[in-house]
């Protein structure tokens, strides 16, 4: 073999090797920065489901607010009735013992 196509082979041996290092470390890099964006997204996420969580939170708050503000007032309102109709049960049962006690 001449002393040309001996170097022209370890020219290209070695521009392989250079070839397979470059394609190497351009791979790694890629899955560097994969998982880079991949953190990233994943951060991004959390803090979306954390203002949304936040937001769900708050209004089921004013909901509740609101629901138990209603609901007490309707009690109020039950309360009301009710103390009416236990002061006319009292008005009568007041006349019926005098009756009974003067009548007996």
């Amino acid at each position: 073999m001449s002393f040309e196509a001996i170097t022209s082979i370890a020219d290209a041996e070695a521009n392989a090797k250079a070839a397979v290092a470059a394609a190497e470390l351009k791979s790694k890099q890629m899955l560097a920065d994969a998982e880079t964006a991949g953190k990233a997204a994943i951060e991004a996420a959390a803090v979306k489901a954390e203002e949304e969580l936040t937001e769900l939170r708050r209004k089921a708050d004013e909901k509740a607010k609101t629901d138990a503000g209603g609901l007490s007032g309707e009690l109020e309102n039950k309360k009301a009735a009710l103390r009416a109709k236990a002061e006319a049960n009292l008005e009568k049962a007041a006349a019926l013992v005098v009756e009974r006690i003067v009548n007996n």
